[in-house]
């Protein structure tokens, strides 16, 4: 069960020592966390009259705590193969472990916990059985 995605590095992702520049890896993750939610929720959006707006189907997230090993470099050019899946379920909250690798080599593992909120009022909220069911389905 999870998520993969590509990401092509850019020369702008890149430090002076030309591999990936650290904080990227937390860009990289966000944006695998984006495109695996819509994609994920998409039809469930779609009969919500959207495409984008989470807030249409009554769910949010927002991130509380982050942790990232990092493994080997990722230079400009790889095509960093990055895999998302879900490894902890709580009621309010889950933890998603989002892998990096080019080729076979590891780049990255992060593991991150997101907490479910209503999206008026910003709150710990539960986890929608449709939230749980679309995050559980291979992409």
């Amino acid at each position: 069960m999870g998520y993969t995605q590509q990401i092509r590095v850019r020369y702008g992702e890149c430090d002076m020592q030309r591999v990936v520049f650290n904080p990227n890896y937390f860009v990289y993750c966000d944006d695998v966390m984006d495109c695996w939610t819509r994609e994920a929720l998409a039809d469930e959006l779609r009969a919500a009259g959207t495409t984008t707006d989470l807030h249409a189907i009554g769910f949010d997230f927002m991130l509380k705590k982050t942790e990232m090993t990092w493994f080997s470099p990722a230079r400009y050019g790889d095509v960093i193969d990055v895999r998302a899946e879900v490894s902890r379920w709580g009621s309010t909250s889950f933890d998603v472990t989002i892998d990096g690798a080019v080729e076979d080599r590891p780049v990255f593992e992060a593991v991150i916990t997101y907490v479910s909120i209503d999206p008026e009022s910003q709150r710990p909220a539960p986890i929608p059985d449709i939230v749980r069911s679309a995050y559980e389905r291979d992409l």
